[in-house]
């Protein structure tokens, strides 16, 4: 831990008692905000955290107690807890509260010379505002904060949902209205399309919302924080008049087509007064509608999302590659880095849009010059200019920010005059080329000229290589008469310097420094060891004595510094009016550096994929695709691209092969621990990142396009919130039956495991006979219940695959397995889930008596014929109950207990009659 809690000041008693006083008269936080107190000492910024919030402080951040104070009485008495954390730390604790762990914040504030505490500035996942230029000054933001809100109506069994999102650092207001299923389902695909942080919603006082507790179950779900608004925040009367003044152009608001959506309206105006975007008028006409489809994009729920790996987690650690975000993203700049994170949750369904993409990344692959000339000498160079637009036009920015985007346009010649050097030999892939980057590039560049010559002719570049950023003083009278002064009195200081040298008997060079102090201005430096050249001159003033020595100065010499001082106050005050100015003139070009920003993003990421296609430990092939509902999947030797790139892993490859009507439905059995898993995965990740544009870790690899992959694999429990891991994955499931269509692909892994055996393998049953012969969507089941493989028989597009290992037996009753990693045909009886355990080194007794238990129950012929008997006899019984249940989409709630305890009555007799339902 860099911070010492030495280097932070203590507050007076009396300080302290009012404070507490104060603190404790405000209003209780709602959950998940922390409330903390800006400070300064000897100009440094520090933050106080009290109460709760500096236990919870004291904990993530120092990992102790100890550092907790008690104000205004002892800690048995109800003293005031208090911990103190220095500027950068609280930055870090607080950025990543906001982008990981879903806090909101509230940072108070005195103003100078007072001790009144006001809030200064809030946040929250979703709305960063207020604190961009406090806590994203120098970290990249490479996830863009976005703010949905949601509204919905419910008349007989249609449900209507509106939203609304915004991203304010891209100035765009987002709307959608849709018809949903009892499950949300499209609700939950646009969260995850979309890249949602926060959700606001309507408060529920009554707990009896049942449309909103399943909302609020799809956003706990989707890691997305939650805020509670008022109803009356979504009435639409004010605005219309609030568009007309956001929206860009002169077109009215409800000449919109877009303003005929009353739900997503009604969520427009509860978005709006949240943003507080009206209250700021440098919003004005920013601000572009766009109308979100869903149906441009492949859909993905949060199963999908956790299965597939797409995003780091915190368990990933440091290991970027964990994740197909981390793996894929070897962008340089933090545009390119949001884009990315944006299309891996957008996969696109129009081929030709996938086979454009393709093919620049083709063009990048093929050129190493270029490939790396971007990445190298161009992109890493380019900061995020979607940032220090939004700067410019909140008139914060300052004169640096004015040189990095003349930086930015300068480069732009050289970066088309290497696109232009190294176009691809075909006629197409040249224009593609000119098309999406050289020629916009270009095209923005000549817009930018007259910004260039701007920034040449009033800044001082020279300056500049000594990270000075001034106004030239020759651009203005005044401030060049005031250059010439200072000139003068920095000259005769250097006169003084020599002066004082030759009295003092000390080179210049060597020992006597002329330097500047931020107390006491320029003043003169003699180490301690010569300090004795001091005593009995006369004219000599002593400062002080430091470590790195005396710091004094001369009658002449302060003389001149407090005329230079004067000279600098003045020559700043002349500038600020200049820089105001030219501040006010580069924010006019804001529309162009957005634009410039957006296209060196798109840029980076496709150079980002070709980066990673050309360096994987096999090199990653072109897929060829065919439109949404034709053809199947072929994958020769395909891998998991994130497995294979870890530390001393050989990954072994295996081949896929789906066909409409031959073998649309995988049963995959096999041993634990044989790879089931990574290979149903491995399906899912190459099918998406065909369709977002990359190359794909096969040797050959021929995909459909899917319209969503839906996942089911290794649900948790969520014990705080009520859900067993049986009920995870019921719910998960659902939304399965509930969403799939025939062009999607679905992934399944144990299903049926949180259960007794019988219940297991009935649900695992009937859910993939209805998949297989009623849905009829490309299928990969993963599985232990050996007797699902029979559904091959009556199914002829069903195929059984299996996982294989090598047993050997010459040890005698201690055969040894050795597992291969391999997909092969056919099926395997066998778990070997004892032979894992003793993979996992178990003791030795346990392992023998789990063996002779099984081989009891294996050799007990009444048992399996009266599973086999009962099994086949209650399918239908299954069914039939679950229907029963389910009916209506109720997979919660009093609803659903009701619901079974009314079909267990009316089942009570074939469940008591048959062993399979009984058990």
């Amino acid at each position: 831990m860099s911070t010492s809690l030495k280097d932070l000041p203590d507050i007076d008693k009396p300080e302290q008692q009012t404070f507490v006083r104060f603190f404790r008269s405000l209003a209780p936080l709602t959950d998940g905000t922390v409330r903390l107190f800006e400070r300064e000492s000897n100009q440094k910024r520090y933050y106080s955290f009290h109460g709760d919030d500096a236990l919870l402080a004291a904990d993530q951040i120092y990992h102790t107690t100890t550092v907790i104070k008690y104000w205004g009485a002892t800690e048995s008495a109800g003293g005031l807890p208090t911990t103190f954390v220095s500027g950068s730390v609280a930055e870090n604790y607080l950025r990543d509260g906001l982008l990981n762990r879903q806090l909101r914040i509230e940072i108070w504030r005195t103003k100078k010379g007072t001790s009144n505490w006001s809030l200064g500035c809030k946040a929250s996942p979703g709305n960063l505002q207020d604190v961009e230029d406090v806590l994203f000054t120098s970290s990249t933001m490479n996830v863009a904060p976005m703010v949905l809100a949601v509204k919905w109506s419910v008349t007989g069994d249609q449900k209507t949902v509106g939203v609304a999102f915004a991203d304010a650092s891209v100035k765009e207001i987002g709307v959608a209205e849709f018809m949903d299923n009892e499950l949300y389902s499209n609700l939950e695909a646009l969260v995850i399309q979309l890249g949602i942080k926060e959700c606001l919603l309507p408060m529920d006082d009554t707990g009896k919302d049942y449309e909103g507790i399943k909302i609020r179950g799809i956003m706990d779900r989707c890691g997305i924080a939650i805020t509670n608004r008022k109803r009356t925040d979504y009435q639409m009367k004010n605005v219309e008049q609030d568009l007309n003044r956001l929206l860009e152009g002169d077109l009215t608001a409800s000449a919109l087509p877009e303003f005929d959506l009353k739900q997503a309206m009604e969520s427009c105006a509860c978005l709006l007064k949240y943003l507080g975007l009206i209250e700021d008028t440098d919003n004005y006409k920013q601000f572009r509608m766009i109308r979100h489809n869903l149906d441009q994009y492949m859909r993905l729920d949060s199963s999908a999302l956790q299965a597939l790996n797409l995003m780091p987690s915190a368990r990933d650690g440091s290991n970027k590659s964990m994740s197909l975000y981390g793996l894929l993203n070897h962008c340089k700049t933090s545009q390119g880095g949001r884009l990315l994170a944006q299309w891996l949750k957008q996969p696109l369904l129009n081929v030709t849009d996938i086979e454009k993409r393709q093919d620049l990344v083709s063009i990048m692959i093929n050129d190493t010059e270029l490939r790396q000339g971007l990445q190298e000498s161009h992109l890493k160079n380019i900061p995020d200019l979607h940032r220090l637009a939004k700067k410019f036009q909140r008139g914060i920015a300052n004169l640096q920010d004015v040189v990095r985007i003349y930086q930015v346009v300068i480069r732009l010649p050289a970066m088309t005059t290497l696109l232009n050097a190294n176009e691809p030999e075909a006629e197409d892939l040249a224009q593609l080329l000119k098309d999406e980057f050289t020629g916009k590039i270009e095209e923005l560049y000549e817009k930018a000229q007259k910004l260039e010559e701007l920034v040449e002719s009033i800044i001082d570049l020279e300056a500049v290589e000594q990270h000075e950023f001034v106004i030239r003083p020759d651009f203005d009278a005044s401030l060049k008469e005031l250059r010439v002064q200072m000139d003068d009195a920095r000259e005769s200081m250097d006169k003084e310097h020599y002066r004082v040298g030759q009295k003092l008997k000390m080179d210049v060079e060597k020992k006597l420094k002329l330097e500047k102090s931020s107390v006491y201005g320029y003043c003169f430096r003699l180490s301690r060891n010569d300090a004795s050249a001091l005593r009995g001159k006369t004219d000599i003033i002593e400062y002080t004595t430091q470590k790195a020595g005396v710091l004094f100065t001369s009658s002449t010499l302060k003389n001149l510094n407090e005329s230079w001082s004067k000279l600098c106050d003045e020559y700043e005050k002349t500038q600020t009016k200049l820089v105001k100015e030219v501040i006010q003139i580069v924010a006019s070009y804001c529309p162009v550096l957005e634009s410039l920003g957006s296209v060196l993003a798109r840029l980076d990421v496709l150079v980002s994929f070709a980066h990673v296609s050309i360096m994987a430990p096999v090199p990653f092939v072109r897929p060829t695709l065919t439109p949404l509902g034709q053809g199947g999947v072929e994958l020769t030797e395909a891998r998991h691209p994130c497995i294979e790139a870890q530390a001393d892993v050989i990954f072994i490859p295996n081949d896929v092969t789906m066909l409409r009507d031959e073998s649309e439905f995988l049963v995959i059995t096999g041993p634990n621990m044989g790879g089931k898993s990574t290979y149903i995965r491995q399906i899912g990740v190459i099918a998406l990142m065909a369709q977002v544009g990359c190359y794909v870790p096969c040797t050959e690899a021929k995909l459909c396009v899917f319209d969503s992959i839906l996942a089911r694999v290794g649900a948790g429990d969520s014990q705080l919130k009520g859900v067993s891991t049986f009920m995870a994955e019921m719910l998960e499931t659902a939304t399965i039956l509930k969403s799939a269509t025939q062009n999607s692909l679905i992934i399944i892994d144990e299903l049926g495991r949180g259960t007794s055996t019988y219940d297991g393998f009935g649900l695992a049953w009937s859910i993939s006979e209805f998949i297989a012969s009623k849905i009829r969507a490309l299928c990969l089941f993963a599985t232990h219940f050996h007797e699902l493989t029979d559904l091959g028989s009556s199914l002829p597009h069903v195929k059984n695959l299996n996982v294989a290992v090598h047993v050997d037996d010459s040890n005698g009753n201690q055969p040894s397995i050795t597992l291969l990693y391999k997909v092969q045909e056919g099926v395997c009886d066998q778990s070997f889930g004892i032979h894992v355990a003793e993979m996992a080194n178990f003791p030795p007794t346990v392992v023998q008596l789990a063996k002779r238990k099984a081989q009891e129950l294996e050799q007990d012929p009444v048992s399996d014929d009266a599973m086999e008997t009962d099994a086949q006899d209650s399918i239908q019984s299954i069914k039939n109950m679950i229907q029963e249940i389910t009916q209506g989409g109720v997979t919660s709630g009093p609803e659903l207990a009701k619901r079974i305890k009314l079909v267990k009555e009316k089942y009570k007799e074939t469940i008591q009659a048959n062993e399979f339902l009984k058990n």
